[in-house]
């Protein structure tokens, strides 16, 4: 517990709810723009 309390601490714990939406929405596109596809093709 302490040390996900020290993480969040370090790498994010001072976000507000609407900078965490946005982050979320932003990888909502990626996510989209790779093709929705939680697996990708593996490349030759």
């Amino acid at each position: 517990m302490k040390i996900s309390q020290d993480i969040r601490r370090e790498h994010g714990g001072d976000l507000k709810q609407d900078e965490i939406e946005a982050g979320m929405a932003e990888k909502s596109a990626e996510f989209a723009a790779a093709g929705n596809r939680v697996y990708l093709p593996l490349a030759d």
